[in-house]
Formats: structure tokens, C-alpha cells, sequence
């Protein structure tokens, strides 16, 4: 059985992860969608619970896709679900940089593993969690980035910190 880990903050989950998804469910037996409870590096809009109860939503229609939430390193939770793929989603260049120095720690942590790309469709390559958490900060329409769902909790998220 072929079983991907894709791991991210999902802060808040969009349209682009959404089609990464999609694409994998077709090529894997199984993907689970690792939500990363904390990360040093990004702040977290909304709450863990809150991420993983709209992840679970938003991609609630794929039969073979499962949520669960990590805080450990990538490498020890696929470890942890007899998976030895780590799914990762690439939208620049930029991105690919990153990436790419990831993949040659995680080898070095679990040879083991190996690290599959994929690209989402191009309609969607410009849309970033972080885009989109500013764009609501602002008031403006993120409808376009998100499931239905999504728009509603940064509304109320924003409402409330205010």
C-alpha cells in the first residue's frame, strides 16, 4: 500500500491544497494530510482544532484522504504512519529552494523516505495561506482562495479579535 504523509500548517487550508489533494488521492492508496500543530517559523491564525476540523470539510469528499495533526519532526510522524512518502506541493521557484534543502535533511534524518512533488493547477499556483490570512485581515474576499467554509471562519476569527 502506498500511503503519502502531506504535512503543512493549513493555516487556513485553500483551493490550492485542495487540487494537491485531489491529484494525490489518484496516485497514492492513501494520503494523510498532517496538519503541524506548532511552527516555529509561521504564526497560527487560527487554532489547531479549528485547522483540522476544516481541512477534514474541505476535503471530506476524497474517500482515501485522512487528517490527523502531528508535532514532531516529518520525518518520526511518517515513521509513525507506516508511510514512506512525504508529499509536498511546489508553487515557485522560491518554493523549490526550500524544498529542496527539506528533502536533503529529511534524507539524511530517514533515508529511508522519499519526497514526491506536485504542482497544483496553474489557476491556482499564486494562492498562499499567508496571502490569504492578509487579504482577510483587510476585509477583502477571499472566496476565491477557499472553500466556502474556510471564508467563514476567518470572518469569524477576525470578528472576534477584534
Amino acid at each position: 500500500m502506498k500511503i503519502a504523509v502531506y504535512p503543512g500548517t493549513f493555516n487556513p487550508i485553500t483551493n490550492g491544497h485542495m487540487d494537491l489533494a485531489e491529484r494525490a488521492a489518484g496516485l497514492f492508496d492513501k494520503i494523510i494530510v498532517a496538519v503541524v500543530g506548532k511552527n516555529q517559523q509561521k504564526p497560527n491564525a487560527l487554532p489547531l482544532e479549528q485547522r483540522m476540523q476544516l481541512t477534514k470539510k474541505v476535503l471530506g469528499h476524497l474517500e482515501n484522504v485522512e487528517v490527523r495533526s502531528f508535532d514532531s519532526l516529518i520525518t518520526q510522524f511518517v515513521k509513525e504512519c507506516d508511510a514512506n512518502i512525504i508529499l509536498r506541493g511546489l508553487r515557485t521557484v522560491a518554493d523549490f529552494e526550500y524544498e529542496f534543502q527539506l528533502v536533503g535533511m529529511n534524507r539524511i534524518l530517514e533515508p529511508s523516505i522519499e519526497t514526491v512533488f506536485l504542482a497544483p493547477a496553474e489557476h491556482l499556483s499564486y494562492i498562499s495561506s499567508t496571502l490569504v490570512r492578509e487579504i482577510a485581515a483587510y476585509g477583502g474576499d477571499i472566496s476565491k482562495f477557499v472553500h466556502p467554509a474556510v471564508v467563514e471562519a476567518m470572518e469569524n476569527q477576525i470578528q472576534s479579535s477584534t
